[in-house]
C-alpha cells in the first residue's frame, strides 16, 4: 500500500484505492448493518475522504492511522474475518483517526435517504404535507386496533351526589338550593358541638 510523501506533496496526494477499500472496511466493521446498501457504505466514505481532503490535519491523522492500523496484524486488514478487524479496532479505537472516522459516520451514515428507507423513517414531513392528518395508518408492522361503538346507554355507576346524563342528554341548570344540598351530602354530617354535643351525649349514655 502506497502512503503519500510525509511534508513536501502532502496537499497535493489524496488515499490511495486500496486505502479507500480499507477506510470502508473500517465504516462497515465498526458500524455493521446487514440491511444497509452497500452504496451508503461507499458515500459515507467519500464524506470522510471529502473531509480528510478539505484538512491538512485530519488527512495527516487519517494517513498516520490507516499505517496504524496496518500494524496491528500481519495479515491485511481487508482479508481479516469480522471478528479479528473488530478486534484490530478496539485496539485502534483510542486513537485520533478512528475518532475521526467515528464522529463523520455517526453524523452521516443515518442521515443518508437510503438508509432511512431501511430503517422504516421517511425523513422530513414538511414537503410531504406534515404529520397531523397523515401517516397513521403507516405502520403494518402493528396489530389492527379494536375499534368498538358504544350501544345502549352508560351504566350508572352511582349512587353519586349529582345525577348521570345520559349521552345526547342536556345538561340542566342547577338551582342554589339543589346546588347546597348536593354540596352538605357530599360534605356528610356536621360535627356537633356546646349543649349540643353534652345533650347528645345524656341521650346515648347519661352523664357521669
Amino acid at each position: 500500500m502506497t502512503y503519500p510523501a510525509k511534508y513536501p506533496t502532502l496537499n497535493e496526494t489524496t488515499l490511495t484505492p486500496e486505502a479507500r477499500a480499507i477506510l470502508k472496511r473500517i465504516i462497515k466493521t465498526a458500524f455493521p448493518h446487514p440491511d444497509f446498501p452497500d452504496e451508503a457504505y461507499e458515500r459515507m466514505t467519500s464524506r470522510i475522504v471529502t473531509e480528510a481532503d478539505a484538512s491538512t490535519w485530519f488527512r495527516v491523522v487519517l494517513t498516520q492511522g490507516l499505517i496504524a492500523l496496518g500494524a496491528q496484524s500481519e495479515e491485511p486488514f481487508l482479508e481479516l474475518s469480522d471478528e479479528r478487524a473488530l478486534a484490530v479496532l478496539r485496539r485502534v479505537a483510542d486513537l485520533e483517526f478512528f475518532g475521526f472516522i467515528r464522529r463523520t459516520t455517526v453524523l452521516n451514515l443515518y442521515d443518508d435517504p437510503q438508509v432511512w428507507e431501511v430503517l422504516g423513517y421517511e425523513g422530513p414531513s414538511f414537503d410531504k404535507g406534515g404529520y397531523l392528518h397523515r401517516g397513521f395508518a403507516d405502520l403494518d408492522w402493528l396489530p389492527t386496533p379494536r375499534i368498538e361503538a358504544l350501544v345502549g346507554s352508560v351504566p350508572d355507576t352511582g349512587p353519586l351526589p349529582y345525577p348521570v346524563l345520559q349521552p345526547g342528554q342536556p345538561r340542566q341548570p342547577e338551582t342554589d338550593a339543589a346546588a347546597g344540598s348536593a354540596a352538605a351530602r357530599a360534605a356528610g354530617p356536621a360535627p356537633e358541638s356546646g349543649t349540643g354535643a353534652q345533650a347528645s351525649q345524656q341521650r346515648g349514655g347519661g352523664s357521669k
